[in-house]
This record gives C-alpha cells, sequence and structure tokens, in this order.
C-alpha cells in the first residue's frame, strides 16, 4: 500500500512538473501568435516596410517559444501512457479521438504554415504570407481546442457508455464530447486569458525599450504598446466574462471543486462570496467542525448568483456533498458513503457478470447482473474510494489560486485602462517625438509597473490551472475513475528518477529559452 501511494504521488508529481513548464510556453504561444498577425496586416494594409519589421520581430519571439511548447507537449502526452496506462486503457476510445486529431489537423496546420511565415517573405506574395501567418495561429488555437475539449470531458465525461465486454468506455456522440458546453467554455477562458500574457508580454518588452531609450525600437516600441494594450484590455474583461460562466459550470458539475475554491463548509442559501478569509496554506482545513474560514470578508448573495444566477439559490457545502442533500427542486443527493456503497455494488456486479459469462451463464442471469450494473454505474469510480475525506481536494490549494487569478485578473484590467487613458490622452505620441515627451506619458514608474506585471501573468494562468486540476481531485475523470486506479504498475522509484531527470531537462529547457529570448530583445528590429 505504502508503494501504491508512493507511486501516484510520483506519478501525479511527474505529470503537474510537465503540464506546469508546458503551460509556460503555450499561452505565449497563443497570444504573440493574435497579435503578430494583426501587425503583418497592418503591414499588407498599409505597405509600410514597418509594420513588416515589427512583425518579423515578433515572429521570431514566437519561433523560439513555439519550440520549446513543442518539446514539452509531446512529453505531456507520452506520460498518459507510461505513468496512466489503467486510465488510458479505460478511456482510450474517448480521450485518444481528441488528442489523434489535435496531432493530425491542427498540429501539422500549424507546422506546415509556420515554415512559410519564417521563409516565405520573399518567395510568396503578401497576402498568401498574411494567410499563412494567420494560419499559423489559427493552428496553435485549434490544437489547444482539442487538447482542451480532452481535458474538459475527463473533467465532465459525456457521449460515452461503458462495455462491461471490453471493460471500456466507447464513445457513443463524438458531437457531445467536441462540443460540450463544459469545453466550450474552458477553451473560450483559456485562449483569450492566454491573449492577456501575449498583450503583457509585448507591453513589457515596449517599457523596456522606452525604458532604455532605445532610438531604433523607439516606433516599435510605442505601436506595440498600443496594440498590446488595445487586445490585453479586451482580453481580460472576456477573461473575467468566461471566467464567470466557467465558474457557473463548475458549479453544476463540479460542486466539491466549487466548495473547495470558496472554503465553504456549510451551505445554504443566500450563500455570500469570499473576498478574503483566513485559510491556513498549510493544512486541509477542518471542515467537520469550523462553521466557516475565519476573518472572512465576503460580498452578500455574490456565491448564490455565481453558482445558480439567482440571488437566494442553494449553494452545497463541503458537508453537505459528504452526508447528502435535497435541492430546492426535490431532487435528492446522495451522501458520499451511500455513493461507495452504490459504487462497490457496480464493481461487483461487473464482476460477477464477467465470470457468469465466462462460465456460460443463461441470459436471464446476464441480464439480471447487467441490470444491477447499469443502475449503480453512475457511481463506479466511487467503489475505489477508502475513505469520504479523499473525496475533498485540499482546500488551500483552490482557495488561494483562485484569489490569486482572479486578484491579478483584476490587477490587468485596471493597468490596460490605465495605459488606454494615457494613449487616448496624448494623441500625438505616436508621431516622432522627444524621448522626454514620451516618458512624460509613460513615466518610468508605469513602465517598471509593466515589466513587473510580466511574471504576475503567468502565476494569474497557472493558478487557474492549479483551481481546474487540484479542484478535481481526487478524480482522473470525474465520478468515474479515481487516481488510485488510473496509475500504471511501474515502480515508484522509476517514476521518482524520470521526475527529477525531467526537472532538470525542462529548466535547462526554460533557462535557454529566455536566454534567447534576451538576446533576441536585446537586438532589437534588426533585421535576420
Amino acid at each position: 500500500m505504502d508503494n501504491m501511494m508512493s507511486l501516484i504521488d510520483w506519478a501525479r508529481a511527474q505529470f503537474a512538473l510537465t503540464a506546469i513548464y508546458h503551460w509556460l510556453f503555450v499561452p505565449l504561444t497563443l497570444g504573440l501568435g493574435l497579435i503578430m498577425s494583426i501587425m503583418e496586416t497592418k503591414y499588407y494594409r498599409s505597405g509600410d516596410t514597418f509594420w513588416k519589421q515589427t512583425a518579423q520581430f515578433w515572429q521570431r519571439l514566437f519561433g523560439i517559444n513555439f519550440a520549446m511548447g513543442v518539446a514539452t507537449g509531446i512529453i505531456l502526452e507520452f506520460e498518459f501512457g507510461t505513468n496512466w496506462s489503467n486510465y488510458s486503457w479505460f478511456v482510450g476510445d474517448i480521450f485518444g479521438a481528441p488528442l489523434a486529431i489535435e496531432g493530425i489537423v491542427a498540429f501539422f496546420m500549424e507546422s506546415t504554415f509556420v515554415a512559410v511565415m519564417y521563409f516565405g517573405w520573399e518567395k510568396v506574395s503578401r497576402g498568401f504570407h498574411l494567410a499563412s501567418t494567420w494560419l499559423t495561429t489559427l493552428g496553435a488555437t485549434i490544437s489547444a481546442w482539442w487538447i482542451l475539449v480532452a481535458n474538459s470531458w475527463m473533467q465532465y465525461p459525456v457521449g460515452c457508455a461503458f462495455n462491461p465486454d471490453t471493460m471500456r468506455n466507447e464513445m457513443v456522440s463524438f458531437l457531445d464530447v467536441a462540443l460540450s458546453p463544459f469545453a466550450v467554455d474552458k477553451f473560450c477562458h483559456t485562449v483569450i486569458s492566454a491573449w492577456v500574457i501575449g498583450a503583457v508580454f509585448v507591453v513589457a518588452v515596449s517599457s523596456w525599450y522606452l525604458l532604455k531609450k532605445r532610438a531604433a525600437e523607439r516606433e516599435l516600441a510605442l505601436k506595440s504598446m498600443r496594440i498590446g494594450t488595445i487586445v490585453g484590455l479586451i482580453a481580460s474583461i472576456g477573461a473575467a466574462i468566461t471566467g464567470d460562466e466557467s465558474a457557473y459550470k463548475v458549479a453544476e458539475v463540479q460542486p466539491m471543486k466549487l466548495a473547495a475554491m470558496e472554503a465553504l463548509y456549510n451551505g445554504g442559501t443566500d450563500q455570500s462570496l469570499t473576498a478574503v478569509a483566513w485559510v491556513n496554506p498549510f493544512r486541509q482545513p477542518d471542515y467537520q467542525n469550523e462553521a466557516e474560514a475565519p476573518l472572512r470578508l465576503a460580498i452578500p448573495n455574490g456565491l448564490s448568483i455565481l453558482a445558480t444566477r439567482t440571488t437566494h439559490g442553494f449553494v452545497p457545502g463541503v458537508n453537505d456533498l459528504l452526508k447528502g442533500f435535497t435541492r430546492e427542486d426535490g431532487t435528492v443527493e446522495l451522501s458520499a458513503r451511500e455513493k461507495m456503497e452504490r459504487g462497490r455494488l457496480a464493481i461487483q456486479a461487473l464482476a460477477d457478470y464477467r465470470k457468469a459469462k465466462a462460465d456460460g451463464a443463461d441470459e436471464a442471469t446476464l441480464q439480471t447482473l447487467l441490470t444491477t450494473l447499469n443502475e449503480n454505474m453512475p457511481f463506479f469510480g466511487y467503489g475505489f474510494i477508502k475513505d469520504e475525506a479523499e473525496l475533498v481536494p485540499y482546500i488551500p490549494v483552490n482557495f488561494w489560486a483562485f484569489r490569486i487569478m482572479v486578484g491579478f485578473g483584476t490587477l490587468f484590467i485596471l493597468f490596460f485602462a490605465y495605459l488606454l487613458f494615457l494613449n487616448w490622452k496624448q494623441k500625438g505620441i505616436f508621431a516622432p517625438a522627444t524621448f522626454n515627451s514620451q516618458l512624460s506619458t509613460f513615466s518610468s514608474t508605469t513602465l517598471w509597473v509593466a515589466i513587473a506585471l510580466l511574471p504576475c501573468a503567468y502565476i494569474c494562468s497557472e493558478s487557474g490551472w492549479l483551481v481546474a486540476e487540484f479542484g478535481r481531485q481526487p478524480w482522473t475523470i470525474q465520478d468515474m475513475l479515481p487516481v488510485s486506479a488510473s496509475v500504471s504498475d511501474v515502480g515508484s522509484a522509476a517514476v521518482a528518477t524520470t521526475f527529477w531527470l525531467f526537472l532538470v531537462l525542462f529548466t535547462a529547457l526554460l533557462a535557454v529559452e529566455i536566454n534567447i529570448m534576451l538576446k533576441q530583445i536585446k537586438r532589437g528590429i534588426a533585421p535576420a
């Protein structure tokens, strides 16, 4: 048992390590792709070589980041087979479909057109080159779509049915999987959030040029900052709107995640939305005996509005979900222990069915066992849970990561709005001017804040993924398969060894990317 727990912990740690490093590269790819495409569109419309040079500059940075993202992404997909083979066997027919489409269609699409984008400036027409740039960006976005479809299915499994003869979940509706409302919301929120990171990156680099008073990059910095500001403000507001819709879906299909995000121990009607409270980040709260987190400041009825779209709506807390409750419409939600018992009945019925079929039992007996299995199949995953405490995710990570994400997201809206105000106030800023007049519009403090917000954008983005993934624990597939039943039968020492190897490798890749990026930024707009 100790070896199994060690194996699960190391497998989760390795996958988390790879995902975190991978997500350092992906959002910048998506965000820079949009902005560099806008810049090349301005070149196509105006014919001004300045916009060509500007687009080429940002494309160089895009390419460096794109290559690193591919390297970590390939390793991430292989880990499903090496560390989570039981999961891959159980749902490979469903989970593998969007990943296959991503690789065959989206990845090949962006890989093809990225070559034209880099090497076709003097070989194809301006229109064809512009189309290649937009198609590269579109390919990266479509790639994100299929990856997020796969991830969303794990959090909200739809369009599938369990086949007791093959012991696998099989797809019955591709459209239900591909167009799941959970997937649509996650895609919109994730991609728009990536645009924020791209905008923050462009504004930060432009701010550095202005601080260094680089004459050659003055126009690039000012005009890039303007585009980055507009994209950033629109995207920040869009991220807030889509984030609200995502939270509504979470309340609907993952209520325990929402309870952990809010440190809501005992639910009810007229629930307020926690702004801040003291949740000890280093231990799981005693949610069974605490009424609520101490030092709590909250917005009246805010959580009811977020979760139910009504001011008086009922929102279940951790204890409600463990003990069972009755919804306002009269629907009875079973307790955790009842679900665990029903899950064990499903597992036993499956075992009995397979044995009976192997022994040549009659059709009536098989049908009776199948009826028992189907009645209890919605709780199949609970049959692997040993203690109801396992069903409660680690509340401190969810609580604080959610507030970090929302806090920085609000800060980005305010900062981009401030930058846009400065642009509007100084209408002549894009005309040739002295450095003193530029710095009078964007003070050195403002420029330093813009640079400091770059790591904050990544912290914000990673925090969002921490909420999404920590909040669904202990499930690999929500209510269907826990991590304890998903892991491969390998030695924990092997996984631990590769964890440290990947840590060194990914850290080296990140250091290399930062070094190359800084060299290219210092080099500036000089032609390749």
